[in-house]
């Protein structure tokens, strides 16, 4: 997904890795990716913003 997608309600729009397993990330509305605030790689915690919607 990029910047200026659109996205559906429950769309996967990306993927997390903890622990060796894979859980999809998915959208909770319909939209347009506005912004992408983290990159491949990143470490990030519990309830943390990964993109944002508009």
């Amino acid at each position: 997904m990029a910047i200026g997608d659109k996205v559906e309600k429950n769309q996967a729009v990306c993927v997390v890795e903890a622990m060796k397993m894979e859980t999809e990330v998915v959208s909770p509305a319909e939209g347009v990716i506005k912004d992408v605030l983290v990159q491949e790689l990143d470490s990030v915690k519990a309830g943390q913003l990964l993109i944002e919607l508009e």
